[in-house]
């Protein structure tokens, strides 16, 4: 789950904000005020802020410029139409990205999901109910059991974890867990590898849960877990 802070005084537009990236993976926190952000902060682990420019008890980019000091959490700025100064301070002060008012709630969706999956991709570690794999550790369990998993099923894991819940190509998993190996790969060499992978960790191979095929494109981690 990823916990999103949304801090905007215009509460029609705030909730709006929730409804639009509503997503069964996201916990949201909603603040009209930096203070009230503050106090959220401090009792629950913050994801992604999403962080308005002009607010009742102080200005947004002073209260980002505030968080970068102590944490490097990603940060989109809402700014009104036009304002570039605001666009400019806040890329200087450390923002990873902005939107203008009024703006399009789609390209809201695909930057926040674009900002969360950077994130998500800079640990080595995923957990889940049925699954605890730490890539650094090389430490990998399946319903409380250890497995081993060859250099290519890890890479290949990783990969498909990175970009859960989006449908890789064939050719981008054998660029990404090939790279540099060898001249050229066989189609072949990915089908073996995903069915080597599905014998180890889905409970029915045949019926896979987790690595599921995409006809005629590749291949999505499922996030029904």
């Amino acid at each position: 789950m990823k916990n999103i802070l949304i801090i905007e005084d215009d509460w029609k537009l705030n909730n709006g904000i929730k409804l639009a990236l509503r997503n069964p993976e996201y916990v949201f926190f909603q603040s009209k005020t930096i203070s009230q952000a503050r106090e959220i902060r401090k009792s629950e682990q913050i994801d992604l802020i999403l962080l308005d420019v002009n607010l009742p008890d102080g200005n947004g980019m002073d209260y980002l410029e505030e968080i970068r000091k102590k944490s490097d959490i990603p940060i989109i700025i809402i700014t009104a139409n036009n304002m570039e100064m605001d666009i400019v301070t806040g890329l200087e002060l450390g923002a990873n990205d902005y939107i203008t008012k009024p703006f399009s709630l789609m390209v809201l969706r695909a930057r926040v999901d674009v900002q969360l999956r950077e994130k998500r991709t800079e640990s080595k570690i995923y957990e889940s109910e049925e699954f605890s794999f730490d890539f650094d550790k090389m430490l990998f369990k399946v319903r409380g059991n250890v497995i081993e998993l060859s250099k290519t099923e890890q890479k290949l894991l990783f990969y498909l974890i990175q970009n859960k819940g989006t449908t890789v190509t064939r050719s981008k998993l054998i660029d990404e867990v090939w790279s540099g190996e060898v001249e050229f790969v066989e189609e072949h060499a990915l089908t073996v590898a995903i069915k080597r992978l599905r014998d180890k960790i889905e409970k029915d191979s045949s019926c896979p849960e987790y690595i599921k095929t995409v006809y005629g494109i590749g291949y999505t981690w499922e996030l029904g877990e």
